[in-house]
């Protein structure tokens, strides 16, 4: 299992790779960023401050911007990729915390144990699945990551607490399976209660699956599970 650097003073709300980078936005108020991190070693190569009273959230790629959400200020921010400028901002209903897509959709989550599917050039929720394991709902769905497995995908997700992500169909909202991520980092390295589990990315190139926490001293690559085909994203 490969270890990469990872800053402490990140709070991890959201993460995705892409070419060869991660993309991180992290939370607490006057501590919030969206961030470009090396993948190989982890360096810091880009980042961009989120002012005061935002508490930023959830972050995802579309086309050449970044989509940044916020927990509870009901304000999104669109930023640039390249240079990671501000270039517009949108609004929405409800608390922001995680945030992934597909080729033609965004998903989120909001703590509870809906997720909403939204049109990415509104942001206007255009259909929602409530996630079950079994007859169990779960609740508190936290950052996201879409992998086309070439059957519809499946929808990672962390729990917020929890040492597990649900693997989710995005048709139905049914839990297909956990990702038992329990002895990835000893207690001993953990910051503070709030230290936990929260970061997904995937490397469809390589068929490489990323795995982080809110300040947590490394990035761990974990093997995918078994049973899951990977088609390169779009």
């Amino acid at each position: 299992m490969r270890k990469i650097p990872h800053s402490t003073s990140s709070y991890t709300e959201g993460f995705f790779y892409r070419d060869g980078k991660f993309y991180e936005g992290t939370g607490m108020v006057g501590r919030s960023a969206v961030q470009v991190l090396d993948a190989a070693t982890g360096t810091l190569l880009q980042e961009h401050e989120i002012p005061r009273p935002y508490f930023g959230e959830g972050i995802v790629d579309w086309h050449d911007s970044l989509y940044e959400w916020t927990w509870e200020s009901h304000t999104g921010f669109i930023l640039d990729r390249a240079s990671l400028r501000v270039v517009g901002q949108f609004q929405y209903t409800g608390e922001g915390w995680g945030m992934t897509r597909t080729d033609k959709e965004l998903i989120t989550s909001d703590g509870t144990a809906i997720l909403r599917f939204r049109n990415p050039d509104t942001f206007d929720q255009t259909r929602q699945i409530t996630v079950r394991d079994g007859r169990e709902t779960v609740q508190q769905l936290n950052e996201l990551e879409y992998i086309d497995a070439g059957d519809g995908g499946q929808i990672y997700a962390n729990v917020w607490h929890s040492d597990r992500i649900a693997r989710i169909s995005p048709v139905d909202g049914k839990v297909l399976g956990w990702i038992d991520c329990r002895g990835l980092l000893r207690d001993s390295e953990k910051v503070d209660d709030e230290s936990v589990l929260n970061g997904i990315a995937y490397d469809a190139e390589h068929r490489r699956l990323y795995v982080t926490g809110k300040q947590w001293p490394s990035i761990f690559e974990i093997a995918l599970p078994v049973a899951t085909r990977i088609s390169p994203r779009k």
